[in-house]
Order: C-alpha cells, then sequence, then structure tokens
C-alpha cells in the first residue's frame, strides 16, 4: 500500500497516531467466549510457541495478564496496546508485545488473536505492512478460520471478511469548540466510519482528542479499506483547518491568549487532575500546530498524554496506594519536569 495524501504542515500534525488491527480465529475451535480457562491457555501457547519458532517474531515480549501487577496492565492499556476486554478476561488472555511498543499480538481478546500496529502521525502505510508481516509468520504455523465466500471468519459479524480496522487518533479544537462534530460524525456514518472520544468524563471529550475508524471490513480489499479512511481523515483535517483559520481571524486575541495562557499555567501548576491537565495540553498543542508556541516538540505533549494516566503515575511512582489527590499532585510533577527539561 502507497502513502496516497502528501500533507504537510499544519494538517499533517493534527493526527496524533494511526492503528491497523486484524482480526484472525483458529480454525475449528470455539471463539474466546465460549472457552474455559483450560482451552483458552492451550492457544496462549500455540500463539506463543509459534512467535518463539519464528526468526521475526521471536523478539517479541510474551506477558500473561494474570502473572502481572495491575499498573502494569493498566500501562499497556493506557499506551493503546491491549483492549478493555482483553483486561475483562485476564485469567485467560494474553498478548506479545515489541521494544518499542508499536506492535502487539492480543491473544483471547474478542477473538483468538489481534494483531496491532501503532504508528505516529497519518501513516497507514508502516502499519498495515507490519501487520501483513505478522499475519503472515502467523499463518504459516496456524490454521486459520476462512471461508471460500466470506472470508476470515469472527466472533463479530461486522469483523467478517477482512478482519481489518484502520483507526487515526486526531487533535480537533476547532471542530469541537464549533459545535460541528455531528456533521463530522453524520458525514463519517455515510461512508462507513465512526468517531468517538478518546478520553471522556460525564460525556465529554477531553482534550479534544477522537479515534475516526473504519467499519467496513466485506465487500472491498484491505487496501481500499484504508485508503478511503485516509481520504476521509484528510477531509475531517481540512475542515478543522478552516475552522481554526476562521478562528484565528476573527479572534486572534482570545486565541493567543488561551494558549499562552494554558502553557503558563501547566508549566506551574502543582496538583493537576487528568481533565485539566489533557485540556491545557490540548490548548498548548493547538499552539505548537499553529506555529504560536515555537519551543515544544508536538511529540513531547504526545507523550505526555498517555504518561500523565493514572496507572503509568502509580508505576513511575512505584506506589499502587495513591490517593487520587497524590496523583494528581505527581501529574503536575511529571508535566512541569518534562516540559521544562524540553524546552
Amino acid at each position: 500500500m502507497e502513502n496516497i495524501m502528501d500533507y504537510k504542515g499544519i494538517e499533517g500534525k493534527m493526527v496524533v497516531s494511526s492503528r491497523v488491527r486484524l482480526a484472525r480465529n483458529l480454525s475449528k475451535v470455539p471463539f474466546p467466549v465460549k472457552l474455559d480457562e483450560e482451552r483458552a491457555n492451550d492457544i496462549i501457547d500455540k500463539v506463543f510457541n509459534s512467535c518463539r519458532e519464528d526468526e521475526s517474531l521471536n523478539s517479541l515480549k510474551d506477558v500473561r495478564l494474570i502473572e502481572n501487577k495491575p499498573q502494569v496492565i493498566g500501562c499497556f492499556f493506557e499506551k493503546h496496546l491491549i483492549s478493555k476486554e482483553l483486561i475483562e478476561n485476564f485469567s485467560k488472555t494474553a498478548f506479545l508485545v515489541n521494544d518499542d511498543e508499536d506492535l502487539s499480538i492480543m491473544i483471547n481478546d474478542e477473538d483468538h488473536i489481534r494483531i496491532q500496529s501503532i504508528a505516529v502521525g497519518l501513516d497507514f502505510k508502516s502499519t498495515y505492512d507490519k501487520c501483513l508481516q505478522v499475519d503472515s509468520a502467523l499463518e504459516e504455523k496456524l490454521t486459520y478460520a476462512f471461508d471460500e465466500n466470506l472470508g476470515y471468519l469472527t466472533a463479530n459479524p461486522r469483523n467478517v471478511g477482512t478482519g481489518i480496522r484502520g483507526s487515526v487518533i486526531i487533535h480537533l479544537p476547532a471542530i469541537t469548540e464549533a459545535n460541528q462534530l455531528s456533521q463530522v460524525t453524520k458525514h463519517l456514518n455515510d461512508f462507513g466510519m465512526i468517531i468517538k472520544p478518546v478520553y471522556m468524563e460525564d460525556k465529554k471529550c477531553m482534550g479534544n482528542l477522537y479515534q475516526i475508524s473504519s467499519e467496513i471490513t466485506i465487500g472491498m480489499s484491505e487496501e481500499d479499506i484504508l485508503i478511503d479512511l485516509e481520504e476521509e481523515v484528510f477531509k475531517v483535517m481540512t475542515k478543522e483547518f478552516a475552522l481554526r483559520k476562521v478562528s484565528l481571524d476573527k479572534n486572534r486575541i482570545a486565541v493567543l491568549d488561551k494558549v499562552y495562557r494554558s502553557y503558563a499555567l501547566i508549566r506551574s501548576a502543582m496538583i493537576i487532575s487528568l481533565k485539566e491537565a489533557l485540556d491545557l495540553i490540548s490548548n498548548v498543542r493547538l499552539g505548537v500546530e499553529m506555529a504560536i508556541i515555537k519551543d515544544v516538540d508536538v511529540n513531547v505533549l504526545d507523550n505526555l498524554v498517555m504518561r500523565i494516566q493514572p496507572n503509568n503515575i502509580k508505576l513511575l511512582s512505584d506506589s499502587k496506594n495513591f490517593t487520587d489527590k497524590q496523583i494528581d499532585i505527581e501529574r503536575a510533577k511529571l508535566i512541569r519536569d518534562t516540559l521544562n527539561e524540553n524546552k
């Protein structure tokens, strides 16, 4: 698959990350929801052994959820490497992950195998290629559930066919502020895609970060599904850019004040909740994306978004008994230290 978009400048910075996921199941084996622990662990062993026997996969770290501390598993979830369903069924699930933590294989999630790759920015080419390499290697050693007419068989009928899902995490403060999210949602739904907040509190998006995902898995090739998704993401970026320009042209002082005030506050706060931190980081990120703030790397901000999550704070501080207030204090310190050392 080739990258079809040549996006530069402000539009290119809006996409935080891209992800491709492939769902696969073993032939003649009940789906995970029907497995007892013994059968589930047999599948884990099969996938682990298949990876160990393959030269391209034997460096992956294998992790059984039941053998790890909750904070460690929570960190992987906060990094979007594993799903909530995997954690909920911890006695029957496992995953493999590479050192860079941009490739993971979930075992006994909704499906027996879910391969996923994550990349910075809008990059379906590298994520898709990595997933295909893993998929091909596993298929040499495992027999997948496959139907000549339907394609790959999955636990959820909506995933039957290619079993592929593409998604991006994208920063949309202007669309949110202009109350145009419903229009974007309708447009994406019409093209077989969905958009939802990455972080929510009281049914409201925190940090203006959204996930746009493909929903169609049958009737199109894997490549075409990702190409269509990339085209629609580019349209959303174009709309976001236009709204930002209008806002800056009409309310320049207000926009600059919000950006600079947020930057000053987040670099000096002594205690900060997750919601306030994400919202302030969003304002600073807007300033970086629009070249208002020039001494902050957007990748530093994106890394901070994951590091300030509760489980990461607990793990960094080597404490599982933190109160919410202590977490907020540690979060503020982490942000101050990070932004001041990266100036």
